[in-house]
């Protein structure tokens, strides 16, 4: 547009003969065709360059004007098209995770799900968080979390778990009692401020409810008692540390583990892992279980060691489930 303005100031003042100024006035009103008046009287060249003037300023108009259209235009198919592929994506996952908010709690929840190669849904209303979980290409829906809607379209009805970590207990008491009203089997963790709040989570259906400051405190609490079991925990169960990891694995009935005992196993021998803990199918724990304990179908190994182990043993106790993309 500058140089568009520029050639026909000198051009104005190569034909007409007239001063610098009078001829970049004449473009401009030319241009933008406000048609004021006439600076000098035009000769018969001077007309056939103001024509040409027109023709060439309406047609960049023309041509800026559908550049910005196109760039508008483009960016909207993109964003719809993106849209509707996290869509196609959040119909087909089922017995996943979903979060209800994405803030400075729920972020580190929803990364340590990722991690563990959980399936989530995140639900967030803020678009600047959204724009953050698009970015990142991680399912999320942008509505309010207590609409019925976006737990349906979340969909709530095939999801085994609802982590409330609204930012007020009071959205997150109406959270847990709209989702334990859709979904009566749900596992639903809630995030609460307040010991006050607490037994109104649990009664509106609340699973587990958890305060992260009564976490924190007890967590720091936990540095000056015991230093070195919070180091050996923090080793044991830090994402980051692909040597050593704790973790839980159900037994599925396809396993070839089932009605096994931990000798039969084979586990120290051939995952050389080490057993801290069977939780039985029905809620009985055994805490450093005897080589003779036996592993039945639904009870869950907690074990610890080297990562790639694990991976191999959740194979072999969940052979069903391993052969979902989430655990590949």
């Amino acid at each position: 547009m500058l140089l568009l303005i520029i050639s026909g100031a000198s051009g104005y003042t190569l034909i007409e003969g007239w001063s610098f100024f009078d001829s970049l006035y004449m473009t401009v009103i030319t241009l933008t065709t406000v048609g004021f008046q006439e600076v000098n009287t035009l000769s018969g060249n001077g007309r056939f360059f103001t024509i040409f003037l027109i023709l060439l300023g309406g047609s960049f108009a023309i041509y800026a004007a559908g550049v910005i259209v196109q760039f508008v235009v483009e960016g909207e198919i993109r964003s719809i098209l993106g849209r509707k592929r996290l869509e196609n994506s959040i119909k087909k996952i089922s017995n996943h995770t979903i979060l209800c908010g994405y803030g400075r709690i729920g972020s580190i929840v929803c990364k340590s799900l990722i991690q563990k190669k959980i399936p989530v849904v995140v639900i967030e209303k803020n678009a600047e968080l959204t724009e953050i979980l698009d970015s990142k290409k991680i399912p999320n829906i942008s509505d309010d979390s207590t609409n019925e809607r976006a737990l349906s379209f979340a969909g709530i009805e095939k999801a085994s778990n609802l982590i409330a970590a609204l930012g007020t207990d009071t959205d997150n008491v109406f959270l847990v009692l709209t989702a334990r009203q859709m979904n009566p089997d749900l596992f639903i963790v809630a995030r609460c401020s307040y010991q006050s709040s607490r037994q109104k989570l649990f009664a509106a259906g609340a699973n587990l409810v958890e305060s992260p400051y009564e976490l924190g405190a007890a967590r720091i609490a936990m540095r000056i008692e015991r230093p070195t079991v919070t180091d050996f925990l923090d080793s044991a169960l830090a994402s980051e540390n692909e040597r050593i990891q704790m973790e839980e694995i159900p037994v599925e009935k396809g396993s070839y583990m089932c009605k096994k005992t931990l000798m039969e196993s084979g586990l120290r021998k051939e995952y050389n892992l080490m057993v801290i803990s069977i939780k039985k199918h029905n809620g009985t724990m055994l805490f450093n279980p005897s080589f003779d304990a036996v592993i039945e179908a639904n009870d869950t190994m907690i074990v610890i060691g080297e990562d790639i182990m694990l991976e191999k043993l959740r194979k072999a106790l969940m052979p069903q489930t391993s052969k979902t993309k989430f655990y590949k």
